[in-house]
C-alpha cells in the first residue's frame, strides 16, 4: 500500500511555486504521491505535470475532474499531455460533481450523471489508449478526425472516478481502473464499496481495481480545535447524497467523524484500518489545517508508514 498526501497551496502568493515546494517536502518525507483538486481555480492536471516535472519519481494525480462542463477530447489532451511531462507519474481521477456547482457554475443541467460518465469513460479509454475516437452516444460525441496522440504518453493513463455509489461504483469497476472514495471510512469500503466495485471489474474481466482512499486528517495535540475547524470545513459534503451516504455507511453522522485526528499511535492506526478494508493506496487530505508544524508531523508519519 502506497501512502500520499492531497496538496493544498491556494493561500500561497503563487499557488504553482508553492505546490512545487510542498510537493519537494513530501518526497523528502518518504511519500510517494501527490494530488490535486480541481474546482474553478488551478488547472489540476496542469499543476500535476508542473510538479511532477519538478519533482521526479513522485506520482502526481488530479482528485477530481467534474465530468460536466468538460470535454473527453480536452481532457485526454491534459492527461496525455500531463503523462508525457511526468514519463508516466500522472493519475486521471474524475467525478460525477455535485449539482450546485454544475448548475450555478456552468449553467448546465445536472441530470443524468451517471450515463455521462460511462460515455465519459469510454471516450477517454479510447482516447488514452490509442490517441483515436469514434464515439457517437446519447450525451457525448468524440471523432478524431486528426491523430489525438500524445508522444511520450503511449502507455495511456490510469483512469480513475470519485466513485462511492453503487451506480457509480458499477460504472468504475467496469471501465476505470479504480475509484478515489472520500469520506468513506473503513466499515464503508470493506462492506460496501470495495466489494461492489470488485465485483464490476471481475464481472467485465477486467483486472482488481485501485482504491485510493482520501482521508482528512493530521496528526496534531489539539485535537478538539482541529475537529472543530474541520466540522465547518467539511460540512458541505453532508448535503451531497453520494457522500452522506457514505458517511452513514461508515457509522459517523456528520463528515468530521470520518477524520483521523491525534497523536501518531491514532493516526498510524486508522491507516492500517483502511489498509485492512480494502484500500491500495491512503492519501490524506486538509493535513494543512492546523499549521505547518503538525503539517510536517503528520508527513514525517505518512512516510514512515509508506516506507
Amino acid at each position: 500500500m502506497t501512502v500520499g498526501v492531497a496538496l493544498n497551496a491556494k493561500d500561497a502568493p503563487n499557488e504553482v511555486d508553492a505546490a512545487v515546494q510542498l510537493a519537494r517536502e513530501a518526497a523528502d518525507d518518504g511519500l510517494r504521491s501527490a494530488w490535486f483538486g480541481q474546482t474553478f481555480g488551478a488547472d489540476s492536471p496542469q499543476l500535476a505535470a508542473i510538479v511532477g516535472r519538478e519533482v521526479p519519481g513522485l506520482q502526481v494525480g488530479t482528485s477530481a475532474i467534474p465530468v460536466f462542463g468538460r470535454h473527453p477530447l480536452v481532457v485526454s489532451s491534459q492527461a496525455l499531455t500531463a503523462q508525457a511531462a511526468t514519463h508516466g507519474r500522472y493519475h486521471l481521477g474524475l467525478a460525477l460533481g455535485t449539482k450546485l456547482l454544475t448548475e450555478t457554475g456552468f449553467g448546465l443541467p445536472f441530470e443524468r450523471p451517471i450515463a455521462r460518465l460511462r460515455e465519459f469513460l469510454t471516450v477517454l479509454r479510447q482516447l488514452t489508449r490509442t490517441g483515436a475516437a469514434d464515439f457517437h452516444g446519447e450525451l457525448l460525441t468524440a471523432t478524431t478526425p486528426v491523430p489525438a496522440r500524445v508522444a511520450g504518453a503511449e502507455g495511456g493513463v490510469p483512469l480513475l472516478v470519485a466513485a462511492m455509489g453503487p451506480q457509480a461504483l458499477r460504472a468504475s469497476g467496469e471501465l476505470a481502473d479504480g475509484i478515489l472514495p472520500y469520506l468513506a471510512g473503513p466499515r464503508a469500503l470493506a462492506e460496501h464499496i470495495v466489494p461492489a466495485v470488485t465485483a464490476a471489474a471481475e464481472g467485465a474481466g477486467r483486472p482488481a481495481p485501485r482504491v485510493v482512499a482520501l482521508v482528512p486528517g493530521v496528526v496534531t495535540d489539539d485535537v478538539d480545535s482541529v475537529r472543530a475547524e474541520l466540522t465547518e470545513s467539511l460540512a458541505f459534503y453532508e448535503q451531497i447524497p453520494s457522500y452522506a451516504r457514505a458517511i452513514e455507511l461508515s457509522g459517523g453522522r456528520r463528515a468530521v467523524d470520518l477524520a483521523v485526528i491525534g497523536d501518531e499511535k491514532t493516526v498510524a492506526a486508522e491507516v492500517r484500518r483502511y489498509r485492512d478494508a480494502g484500500a491500495t493506496e491512503v492519501v490524506f487530505t486538509t493535513t494543512e489545517i492546523a499549521g505547518d508544524a503538525d503539517r510536517r508531523r503528520t508527513w514525517t508519519l505518512l512516510g514512515q508508514l509508506a516506507g
